[in-house]
């Protein structure tokens, strides 16, 4: 396990503004992984998470456990209450509505657990809030919302607006598309781009330690690293996959929605159909993944699980270890069906972790 993490070696405040750059996009979309309907081939309940740094969060229907190697190489866990009502209640079982929900809390939660895994991997001790009414999480949350936003719909939409301008063109169907070519070039562009830094290529060894772990758990799989290891690193309800479907579903909602002359109004209502999009694409991911035994599904999401070739890389043991050991956290929390009170830190034991 490499030394502390060279990310973390800047002030605390460049810390929390340079974790928004770089994994804000990516963390709006980890909230599709959530319940569905059971069937024969598939457990009762999809769990799913997110990489943290130097760690992997899951998420069940009681808790959120987020496991994170310490420098002294031990795995320290927290575990998080969730709000009954969104993952247990009747909002969790609401089409549409569901997904804006809980992707927004997933976002505030993951958010949050980025930031306290950091804190693990200095070996300080900050305890972060990870309610909505948290300062800290909130303002990256804001932070990493307006970056995703003005990254990939605000300057999409105002480019080729400009396009469209100087070109003299009259098709609004053709400037649709040169939007949509442009957010889809924004988008694997800036993911391709922040695979080259270390720090990040980390983050992916945890996401692909994340998805071996699912992919085993989903499978009946006893979860030891070794075990775990031979399961695939793709996954069909990751968040890249999430974030693809966002976009493809943006270019052709938009062109039904028809396109305003002025900008300002173009820009207000790309802005504006954000969460409808959302809530569509989140139902989209959902339904695919429920029926990955249909071929046509299955030539359909072949894009998104191509993308995920760049937000994952293949993990090490200790990666490994770690998400199993978040997950097996989960696990007991499901079994137990006693919610926490509140947040708890404890070590994971060597059968946790996988050894």
């Amino acid at each position: 396990m490499p030394a502390t993490i060279r990310l973390f070696s800047r002030s605390r405040l460049q810390q929390r503004l340079l974790l928004g750059l770089r994994a804000g996009a990516l963390t709006l979309a980890r909230a599709q992984q959530e319940a569905a309907a059971p069937t024969q081939e598939q457990p009762a309940y999809w769990y799913g998470g997110q990489a943290v740094i130097e760690g992997v969060m899951m998420r069940g229907r009681y808790v959120a456990a987020i496991a994170v190697r310490h420098p002294r190489q031990n795995i320290v866990i927290k575990e998080v209450p969730l709000n009954a009502a969104l993952y247990r209640g009747r909002l969790a079982r609401l089409p549409f509505v569901r997904g804006l929900v809980l992707l927004w809390d997933a976002l505030v939660l993951g958010t949050s657990a980025l930031m306290w895994s950091a804190d693990v991997a200095l070996e300080e001790e900050e305890d972060i809030d990870f309610s909505l009414q948290g300062a800290a999480g909130m303002g990256l949350v804001v932070v990493s919302l307006a970056l995703g936003i003005g990254l990939f719909f605000v300057l999409p939409a105002a480019a080729s607006a400009a396009v469209k301008s100087l070109t003299g063109l009259d098709s609004k169907l053709v400037a649709d598309l040169i939007e949509g070519v442009i957010k889809l070039s924004l988008l694997i562009g800036y993911i391709w781009a922040i695979g080259f830094m270390q720090d990040v290529r980390r983050l992916f060894g945890y996401h692909g330690a994340e998805h071996k772990t699912i992919n085993a758990y989903e499978a009946g799989a006893e979860l030891t690293p070794a075990v775990v290891a031979r399961y695939p690193i793709q996954h069909p309800r990751c968040g890249t996959a999430f974030l693809l479907t966002l976009v493809v579903l943006s270019v052709l909602i938009h062109i039904v929605t028809g396109r305003p002359d002025s900008v300002p109004l173009l820009l207000l209502s790309r802005v504006a159909l954000i969460l409808p999009i959302a809530g569509i694409a989140y139902e989209t991911i959902r339904f695919t993944a429920r029926h990955q035994h249909n071929r046509l599904i299955r030539w359909l999401v072949r894009p998104n699980l191509a993308l995920q070739s760049l937000t994952t890389r293949e993990p090490d043991h200790g990666m490994l270890e770690v998400g199993i050991a978040a997950l097996q956290r989960v696990l007991a929390a499901e079994r137990a069906q006693v919610p926490l009170t509140e947040a708890r830190v404890t070590e994971a034991a060597v059968s946790e972790s996988g050894d």
